[in-house]
């Protein structure tokens, strides 16, 4: 399976911003200091599920993202997808052309691999995910730390 930084960084930050928008949007830079990811690259990320409906933005003060969907709606293969990643086990991308332009003699193997693991990715969704208490202990972390790093830059300025 290739899946890049692209696809593991959305699902990651679809599942902060399910676990954090209960009523009000979440900004990214939020999204960004919990789970050390770069703000532009946030962005970009979120124009695409923007783009798919799978997140809507409100504008002005108090703005941010929210889910479009509800989080037992959205899969984490939807996620992937979303923002243009394929869950492709092949080197060829399903085309077979993985030898000179021919199938190798595996080809169908991991094509076979790629529909599973599409299967398994389209069977979890984000309240699936939000569930397990080893997520929830993470998450709990990570607002202490991010608490921590708030309350300091407040004492800074």
């Amino acid at each position: 399976m290739r899946l890049t930084t692209k696809g593991r960084y959305a699902v990651t930050a679809m599942l902060d911003l399910a676990m954090h928008s209960k009523a009000d949007p979440v900004v990214l830079s939020d999204i960004a200091l919990r789970q050390g990811i770069s703000l532009s690259y946030l962005e970009q990320l979120f124009s695409k599920l923007r783009q798919n409906k799978l997140v809507k933005s409100i504008r002005g003060p108090g703005g941010g993202y929210l889910l479009n969907q509800s989080v037992s709606e959205i899969s984490i293969a939807d996620v992937i997808e979303a923002v243009d990643e394929s869950i492709d086990s092949t080197r060829c991308e399903d085309k077979g052309n993985c030898q000179d332009g021919q199938v190798c003699l595996t080809h169908h193997l991991w094509l076979d691999l790629g529909k599973h693991i599409h299967g398994f990715l389209h069977g979890i969704t984000l309240l699936d995910l939000m569930n397990k208490p080893e997520v929830q202990n993470i998450a709990s972390r990570q607002n202490d730390v991010t608490d921590i790093i708030n309350s300091e830059l407040l004492n800074i300025e």
